[in-house]
């Protein structure tokens, strides 16, 4: 399978693409430290490879760049083929951000995934401060049905950094543990289309 868009791919995702991701960039927030690219060995990216992909309900992604370099991957994971869901993940390589192409990618995958897939509805979850990801998300068509507080990843982030003072508004501190809230979100495949407008010949969905 592969998904051509106007500037990007999005092709499975295979070992060798994992390797790329050690190249990629840091993001300057701290509060985004979880979406960095851990520093792994090379038997660490095969364990990392081995666990994202060894689930039949989980597909992993890799997406690249007109100029075919890797900027991110997602995963679709919790794949219920029943009930035709599923829950979303999007990770871009920090340089690459705020280009646009968070935007394209979601388009040109949902297409694919509410139409050649027969998927009707898709879910993900987004904290509260990750005010970016959120807007790309809501420009979609997904919708907030849940909002709720959940252990921070990181218990030592120093809470005089201007990143989390300009966003304290979406964290809580009790008992001297970080906590932060969470939105859950939800996209029907009849939102998405009546969102976005997409016509599939924009689209080359290659199946191999």
């Amino acid at each position: 399978m592969e998904i051509k868009g106007p500037r990007i791919t999005i092709r499975p995702l295979s070992l060798g693409d994992v390797y790329l991701m050690r190249e990629w960039g840091l993001h300057p927030s701290p509060l985004l430290d979880d979406y960095n690219f851990p520093t792994l060995s090379d038997k660490g990216i095969e364990r990392w490879y081995k666990q994202k992909t060894k689930s039949f309900k989980n597909k992993y992604y890799a997406i690249f760049n007109e100029e075919k370099k890797l900027i991110g991957y997602m995963g679709i994971k919790n794949i219920r083929r029943i009930r035709k869901d599923s829950i979303l993940g999007l990770v871009f390589d920090p340089n690459y951000v705020s280009k646009g192409y968070g935007t394209e990618t979601l388009k040109s995958f949902l297409f694919y995934y509410f139409t050649k897939m027969g998927m009707k509805r898709m879910y993900l979850e987004v904290s509260e401060f990750n005010k970016r990801a959120y807007k790309l998300y809501e420009n979609m068509g997904f919708v907030k049905i849940e909002y709720y507080i959940d252990y921070f990843f990181d218990q030592e982030l120093d809470l005089t950094n201007p990143y989390f003072v300009k966003e304290q508004s979406s964290f809580v501190i009790k008992n001297k543990k970080i906590y932060n809230y969470i939105y859950k979100m939800r996209l029907e495949k009849e939102d998405f289309f009546g969102r976005i407008r997409i016509r599939e010949h924009e689209l080359q969905i290659r199946n191999t």
